[in-house]
């Protein structure tokens, strides 16, 4: 596949009124999220985490007690949703909370270090799986573009 992202090609048995699906943002990039994250969730099955979860573990791995207000804003969720995530961490021994006054910091546990490796690997495979579908070029296009997007919507 060539690194240029082309529209697919105008479906002729698509009724006018269905049209404008292939043509929105937000249509287009919630199919998108959906593909990605099935590929995601096949990819991280062996780590017995969802990706998020995965990615989350990194961060704290890589910043041991990075606050969970900086995870929030790395990861662009919510605070209560955040909240939600490190409690089933928690619950799975895989990272701790202390409290520093008004400040949450977030530490590995050793079981988390333990998944450093199949996290990675998990990583590792999810990219090379889009970008065999997509070509590399194209996806790093897509990602780049996507990235962008976010930025100037938010």
């Amino acid at each position: 596949m060539s690194s240029e992202i082309n529209p697919p090609a105008n479906d002729q048995t698509s009724a006018p009124d269905e049209a404008f699906l292939h043509e929105c943002l937000y249509f287009t990039t919630n199919r998108l999220s959906r593909a990605i994250s099935r590929i995601a969730d096949d990819a991280f099955a062996t780590t017995g985490l969802a990706p998020a979860y995965g990615y989350l573990i990194r961060l704290v791995i890589g910043k041991p007690g990075i606050t969970q207000k900086e995870l929030s804003e790395k990861l662009y969720i919510t605070p209560s949703t955040l909240t939600r995530f490190i409690d089933k961490l928690e619950g799975k021994r895989l990272v701790e909370r202390q409290v520093q006054g008004k400040t949450v910091l977030v530490y590995p546990t050793d079981k988390a270090f333990e998944l450093e490796q199949p996290i990675r690997q998990a990583s590792k495979k999810l990219k090379e799986t889009y970008e065999a579908i997509l070509g590399k070029e194209a996806a790093a296009l897509l990602t780049a573009s996507v990235e962008n997007a976010g930025v100037q919507l938010e």
